[in-house]
Formats: structure tokens, C-alpha cells, sequence
């Protein structure tokens, strides 16, 4: 069952604006160390970061609160598998309101898709509720 969908839409050349102005300062207020280190890896820089921005933004949408609520930059964040297919991790309080939101016996997953085209970065996020799976006796 779906429990919430959000999407965003970012400009890169608005968060390279933010970054040439406000450089380390808004990179540790927003992104965490990972999120950091792969974008500045990237030769798209400020791409990386708008589409990090924009799963960030579609995230707190899907959970229902919006950047709102207590929600930090940080309680989110995005890194990549081996195949690099986005992943949504959730701490803090996002976590807490993910746990909230999941119906009992149920499992939450976060699905993200991130895109761009300059000057647009866009971030889809679909978070689902499976059964959980019971466990097996040792």
C-alpha cells in the first residue's frame, strides 16, 4: 500500500547560486558527510547537490509534513547503491514519523528516483508499506 508520494523540482543554477554564497555553511546545514563526498566526486557538482536537494524536499512531502514539524535537512538523506540506484535513508524525527505512519505488521520502504536536465534537477519519492515478513526460528 502507498503511504505517501512527493516530488521536487530545483534549479541547479539557484542551489550553484547558494553554494558559491553560502559554500560550507549551507553544504553542512543541508547534506551530511556521504551526501558531501559523492557530490563533490561528481564533475556536476551543483547537479548532484539540486537532485539531493530535491529527493530531501519530495521526502518530506511523502511523509506528509513538508520541511515542517521538527524534520531536519539531515534526517534525510540520499546515497547509492553499488548499481547506483538512490536509496532514502531516514533518521531523527523523519524516522520517527515514518514509524508513525506504518501500519502494524508492516514494513516501510522508501522508493527514489532522481533526474536532470540543466537547469532542472527533479526527485520523485514513493514510500510503501509491505507486510513484514515473519521471522524464521533460529
Amino acid at each position: 500500500m502507498i503511504l505517501g508520494i512527493g516530488t521536487d523540482l530545483a534549479n541547479i543554477e539557484r542551489i550553484q547560486g547558494t553554494l558559491d554564497r553560502f559554500g560550507t555553511r549551507f553544504k553542512n546545514r543541508v547534506f551530511t558527510e556521504t551526501e558531501q563526498a559523492k557530490a563533490e566526486r561528481r564533475r556536476d557538482v551543483a547537479g548532484t547537490y539540486a537532485k539531493r536537494w530535491a529527493a530531501k524536499e519530495a521526502c518530506s512531502k511523502a511523509l506528509g509534513t513538508g520541511l515542517a514539524m521538527g524534520i531536519s535537512w539531515k534526517d534525510m538523506a540520499v546515497r547509492n547503491m553499488r548499481s547506483g540506484q538512490p536509496v532514502m535513508e531516514v533518521t531523527g524525527w523523519a524516522k520517527e514519523r515514518l514509524e508513525q505512519m506504518t501500519p502494524a505488521g508492516h514494513e516501510a520502504i522508501i522508493h527514489v528516483t532522481l533526474t536532470d536536465d540543466h537547469p532542472w534537477a527533479q526527485a520523485f519519492v514513493v514510500i510503501e508499506a509491505r507486510p513484514a515478513k515473519p521471522e524464521t526460528p533460529a
